[in-house]
């Protein structure tokens, strides 16, 4: 075991404004030009802007209010005007004090950059904070944390058009203000990675950055240094393997088989956004899973550039030192992996705010609430489960008993007994992971435990 522990639509609808602005080639250039010198790598970004293209970008645009009538309270409406902005596929909104929740409703379309049509009204999730860091680890410590709603694929894009509106109540005086500082976050995933042609070793070793060494490494007892796929194991090769990292030659440990998984490197992480160094827990005795909230318009194809522009919303727009999520599934079934540190390692996520330590978090990206889940992604989460937990000797059909790190469920300090494969909403008051999705996780522990051998 010890080779794995390592290191609100009303009023304002009428005034939503919807004026088409165009922006001509000249002040699009001007726009990178500007967005480059704001950059916090300096206006030095400008001269290397084909490289930031390619490696993906954000806009930031500030909402302003919709209306001048005060009689609907300070703040009751505020957006962003129907205009052109630079290419983007994802978009999500963001605000100042990453404990101020968005009481409200929040509503974008966006202009398809192929056809230039314009789709319609689309609400982005407004309350996000249950996936965060806890609320006593360095990562909400950082002073860099932000509010925000969900994120938003909504494929390759060029206009777009926000309204968020504020919670109706009858009580004017109580009816809750929007957050200050909202922003529109729209973001481009950039290129697809070049497939490798082999370990790093073998090009120029300039493109080898230290950070990508680093998360590379973790990984290279079980792929090539910058293979862009961790390969599948049979049930007996994973559990020799396991048997091994304990020193023991005999035994049948109730383990799935390793699953193939598609590294940071082949989904085209940037690791340069993140955070250098990894954290850890001490082991993994529950896994939670989760959906993204970020809508089911995707091709799996895409998903790689759904990743990328997670991983940029995540740590550039909402201040998390890395992916929150230890995993992702797409609908296709595919596994990939999320936050660095190495995928057998109990690496300490920021998915579940009050139980981050000593469980995994799988995503399964998509929109479950209305959707029912796809049988290969549900697939995906118990041959996950099975191997992840297996490591660290967890039943998937079993329970098992950790302490919160404070939620709107239980207080902090408080011993909660949860299902060893959970649905986010049982340590924190949420709709994620959507309830078509809730409401299969009792199949998704039998068939782990299947997989285990039990």
């Amino acid at each position: 075991m010890r080779g794995f522990l390592a290191s609100s639509i009303g009023v304002a609808c009428a005034v939503a404004l919807s004026l088409p602005l165009a922006l001509p080639a000249s002040a699009n250039e001007s726009l990178r030009d500007a967005e480059a010198a704001a950059s916090p790598r300096g206006p030095e970004a400008a001269e290397s802007l084909r490289e930031t293209e390619v490696a993906g970008s954000t806009q930031s645009l500030p909402l302003k209010p919709l209306t001048s009538d005060r009689a609907l309270g300070a703040g009751a409406a505020q957006g962003v005007v129907r205009q052109e902005v630079l290419p983007f596929a994802l978009v999500g909104v963001v605000w100042d004090n990453p404990e101020a929740e968005l009481h409200g409703r929040v509503e974008v379309r966006t202009r398809a950059a192929d056809t230039h049509v314009w789709s319609v009204w689309q609400p982005l999730e407004t309350h996000n904070h249950e996936h965060s860091a806890d609320l006593d680890s360095p990562e909400r410590a950082s002073g860099r944390l932000r509010g925000s709603t969900a994120p938003l694929w909504v494929g390759h894009s060029d206009g777009v058009e926000v309204r968020v509106l504020a919670e109706a109540s009858s009580d004017r005086a109580a009816a809750p203000e929007l957050p200050r500082n909202l922003r529109l976050e729209l973001v481009d995933p950039g290129d697809e990675p070049t497939p490798p042609q082999g370990p790093p070793a073998d090009g120029p070793r300039s493109v080898l950055t230290a950070e990508a060494a680093a998360s590379w490494a973790v990984n290279a007892e079980m792929a090539p240094l910058g293979a862009a796929v961790i390969p599948e194991l049979t049930k007996e090769q994973t559990e020799a393997e396991l048997l091994a990292s304990r020193g023991e030659t005999t035994g049948k440990p109730f383990v799935g088989p390793r699953p193939r998984i598609i590294t940071r490197k082949g989904w085209g992480a940037d690791e340069k956004l993140r955070e250098k160094n990894f954290v850890y827990t001490k082991a993994v005795r529950a896994a939670f899973v989760h959906h993204s909230a970020s809508g089911n318009n995707y091709r799996c194809a895409q998903a790689p550039s759904v990743l990328r522009s997670i991983y940029r919303y995540h740590v550039k727009s909402s201040g998390w030192r890395d992916f929150g999520y230890n995993f992702a599934v797409d609908k296709c079934g595919n596994i990939y992996e999320g936050r660095a540190g190495g995928v057998a390692k109990p690496v300490y996520g920021a998915h579940t705010l009050g139980f981050n330590s000593n469980s995994v978090g799988i995503a399964v990206l998509g929109t479950y609430s209305n959707s029912a889940p796809p049988a290969a992604a549900l697939n995906a989460v118990a041959k996950l489960s099975a191997w992840k937990l297996g490591l660290y000797g967890a039943n998937p059909k079993g329970t098992t008993v950790l302490k919160s790190g404070g939620s709107n469920l239980y207080k902090k300090g408080k011993n909660v007994r949860l299902h060893v494969i959970s649905g986010h909403r049982d340590g924190f008051a949420t709709e994620c992971p959507g309830r078509r999705l809730y409401s299969k996780l009792g199949n998704a522990r039998q068939t782990s435990a299947h997989y285990q051998g039990r």
